[in-house]
């Protein structure tokens, strides 16, 4: 599928003779999304169907009309598209060549892109594909020879058939990534047989001086020669508490910081002048439940620096007038409310603002500062957010992190006036908190392929191909700069993990104390339970593994590489493990022995999400694959037998009912809420009473007594058990932890009489980033 969302407002209806059309596999999204940045860069209009269709377009027939009208068709070809030997870029592929027989031989329209190692002899590609040209960008990393070569095709594709004939060069084998070596060849065959050796010599020694310059003028015009913006910084540590601060927030002028922080035994907005020893407590316990949204920024100054700004939640957040936004002084004063929104921005000038509402879609909305009407800009699709909004120096451009919460995100931006919507990144990860340096860098926090970080990163807007800027263990949870880009604020996270437990108090009894499973599960995450072992994940020596616990002794069962991620484990009534790996684009369902034997691949031709679970029957695994850009439920054999499709909307991190008469399935994010759903085993929806679960807790178990389900509620870092009736929607609160308990996943013992679960416990730091230097 070639799908990639965003483009002007008109792009879905206009036509180009001059467009590239990029057609790829799923999994290579974010390759090609380099690709598609680099010619758009350059100015060269491009089609990546994500970015130009809109809701109410009939899919199949506008990419039908765009292979028929485009200039270039790029078919982005690797061991992803080698693997699945079914896909909808088949028969993009399949269109583009029968378009090609229409062609006369000398009209330049296939540019086949290999993104890895993948032989052009053995490629499973159309004929015409394999007589074509190919050109190898590794990890869709261009360069500014290929960015030339497409210009120069889609010159060639106007000229008269004469023309081309006489004018064109076959490329070198090399062409695609080389630094010129068909341009040289070029000149060296068009000089004249008769002109003497040493002047053909000092030609094309001249020739390919003044292309390697001509080249280097273009990547510098364009933004090709990356420089780390960070490369000179100093770096220095603002706060050394015990406990927790986080989302930094930095005054225009970068002389003052505001953060949360537990330093007074709860969450409170702190203020501090850089460079004094004075640290003010400006809430003082005055906002009940203050909890930090990893997604969302939770502080921020005004135009002026005399504001801070506290993004606030009342009740569960699913109701319109739950989330606000309250100012206070920063010199201390009364706290009040002030914007009923989700997050505001001030210009670069401070005339304006932007902020976005809590309704579907987060509606941005721009207004003056001084106050008047405000205008609607844009709004997502229901169940896709806006945060992150902040200006472009010269207030021509507000940037965006666009996406669904725990799924993915990328940078987004578009102008005041509503036009020019466009994508910037292709992460399809966690990005928040992008930050402007000058014109052309922004500095961002996202997560890798694996899920590991966030990291800090950084762009050039005119080359669009993002850089990680640090390499280290560290996790950077916020980030915020300076008017002039001089100074950043980071908070950095040093988390543990660890295995826990707590008998399930019956009755009227809440349990406040738990136990520590054992000091060598130090890192355990994800246990899931059998009445003679427990399974857990866990990462040894920057390994992620599964892990066995049984007898009082830990093994591992499998490991994989330190760039793969590894979902919790799923086990069938007959003992084989079930579990997902993510590593790189690629993700495989894979299925073992109880004793880690015999492991085989169920798939690895979808991009999963979440956790899987086996029917009861033992004869399949249910887990979500994305189609059409959400996760859905699907059912997958390890026996053989194509994937079949369960639940047509939304759905992930299935449970199974105990008597296997309906499965039950986390839905999409409704502002910090999700819903819990559920179906039927051949997909017809099973009737539930509202129940609606705080973001980050889709993880349910099925409780002691029948209809009964045990989940977690609370706050973002916070959360406790409940007891929740299926039939009635009545809950009964298990457990009180004290306010450093962040509970991730869990399971409940064979027998019931306990729960098992893990316990991230986060120690953070505020850091200044100072670039002046």
């Amino acid at each position: 599928m070639t799908n990639e969302s965003g483009s002007d407002a008109d792009a879905g209806t206009r036509t180009s003779l001059q467009a590239v059309f990029i057609s790829y596999a799923s999994e290579d999204s974010e390759a090609a999304g380099r690709i598609a940045a680099s010619l758009h860069a350059a100015g060269i209009e491009v089609w990546l169907d994500k970015d130009v269709l809109r809701s109410g377009d009939v899919w199949d027939q506008k990419i039908r009309r765009q292979i028929r009208d485009c200039a270039l068709f790029i078919a982005v070809i690797s061991v992803n598209t080698e693997a699945r030997t079914e896909g909808y870029f088949r028969l993009e592929w399949h269109l583009a060549d029968q378009r090609t027989q229409l062609m006369a031989r000398s009209r330049p329209f296939l540019l086949p892109v290999c993104i890895d190692d993948i032989a052009q002899k053995h490629a499973e590609v159309p004929e015409s594909f394999s007589s074509a040209q190919w050109t190898r960008l590794p990890g869709g990393e261009t360069s500014a020879v290929f960015v030339e070569r497409v210009v120069g095709l889609l010159a060639a594709e106007h000229q008269p058939a004469a023309q081309r004939r006489t004018s064109e060069v076959p490329a070198s084998p090399s062409a695609g990534d080389a630094t010129g070596g068909s341009a040289a060849q070029a000149t060296l065959e068009a000089a004249p047989s008769r002109t003497p050796r040493r002047k053909r010599w000092g030609a094309a020694v001249a020739a390919g001086m003044l292309l390697l310059a001509g080249a280097l003028w273009f990547a510098a015009q364009r933004g090709y020669l990356w420089h780390d913006p960070l490369a000179n910084a100093q770096f220095s540590r603002l706060t050394d508490w015990s406990g927790i601060e986080q989302a930094a927030a930095l005054s225009r002028d970068g002389r003052a910081v505001a953060f949360l922080a537990d330093h007074d035994g709860r969450n409170d907005v702190w203020v501090t002048e850089i460079g004094s020893t004075r640290y003010r407590n400006l809430t003082r316990g005055g906002i009940p439940d203050l909890a930090n949204n990893p997604e969302i920024r939770t502080l921020g100054f005004s135009a002026d620096g005399s504001l801070i700004t506290v993004w606030v939640r009342t009740s569960n957040g699913s109701r319109a007038g739950d989330i606000n936004i309250l100012a206070v002084p920063s010199r201390g004063g009364e706290l009040r409310p002030y914007l009923g929104a989700g997050e505001i921005a001030w210009s670069s000038d401070g005339r304006q603002v932007v902020y976005h509402a809590t309704s579907p879609g987060d509606p941005m909305f721009v207004a003056q500062s001084a106050g008047g009407a405000a205008h609607r800009i844009y709004a997502a699709p229901a169940g896709v957010h806006c945060h992150f909004q902040v200006w472009s120096p010269d207030d021509a451009f507000i940037y965006f992190a666009q996406g669904v919460p725990g799924a993915s995100w990328d940078l987004w931006r578009i102008r005041p006036s509503g036009e020019g919507l466009e994508r910037l990144t292709f992460h399809n990860s966690l990005v928040t908190h992008p930050v402007v340096l000058d014109a052309h860098t922004l500095l961002y926090l996202a997560t890798d392929a694996q899920g590991g970080g966030p990291w800090l990163y950084g762009i050039d807007l005119r080359r669009r191909i993002p850089h990680r800027l640090s390499f280290g263990l560290e996790r950077y949870t916020s980030l915020a700069a300076s008017a002039d880009g001089a100074r950043l604020a980071v908070t950095v996270a040093h988390p543990s993990l660890g295995l826990w437990h707590v008998a399930l108090p019956s009755g009227a009894v809440v349990a406040t104390a738990a136990g520590r499973l054992s000091a060598d599960f130090a890192t355990g995450l994800s246990p899931r339970t059998t009445s003679s072992y427990v399974l857990y994940v866990s990462r040894r020596a920057g390994r992620p593994g599964i892990w066995r616990l049984a007898d009082g002794a830990s093994r591992e069962l499998w490991v994989g590489s330190p760039s793969a991620s590894v979902s919790a484990p799923a086990i069938a009534p007959d003992g084989r493990i079930a579990f997902t790996v993510a590593d790189g684009e690629r993700s495989s369902l894979y299925v073992m022995q109880s004793d880690g034997a015999h492991l085989s691949v169920v798939t690895d031709s979808f991009s999963l999400r979440g956790n899987a679970a086996w029917a009861p029957d033992g004869k399949s695994i249910i887990v979500a694959a994305l189609h059409e850009g959400e996760p859905r439920l699907m059912s997958f054999f390890p026996a053989g037998g194509a994937p079949v499709p369960l639940v047509y909307e939304y759905s992930r991190d299935p449970v199974w009912s105990p008597d296997g008469q309906f499965l039950l399935y986390s839905g999409a994010d409704v502002g910090v809420t999700l819903p819990l759903r559920a179906a039927e085993p051949d997909g017809r929806t099973y009737p539930l009473p509202p129940i609606m679960l705080p973001r980050g807790a889709r993880r349910v178990v099925f409780g002691p007594e029948p209809g009964t389900l045990v989940a977690l509620r609370g706050d973002f870092a916070h959360k406790d058990f409940w007891l929740i009736d299926l039939k009635t929607g009545v809950e009964r609160r298990l457990t009180q932890f004290t306010s450093d308990f962040d509970i991730r996943d869990f399971d409940l013992s064979a027998d019931k009489s306990e729960i098992l679960f893990d316990r991230v416990q986060e120690s953070s730091t505020v850091a200044l980033i100072d670039r002046t230097s």
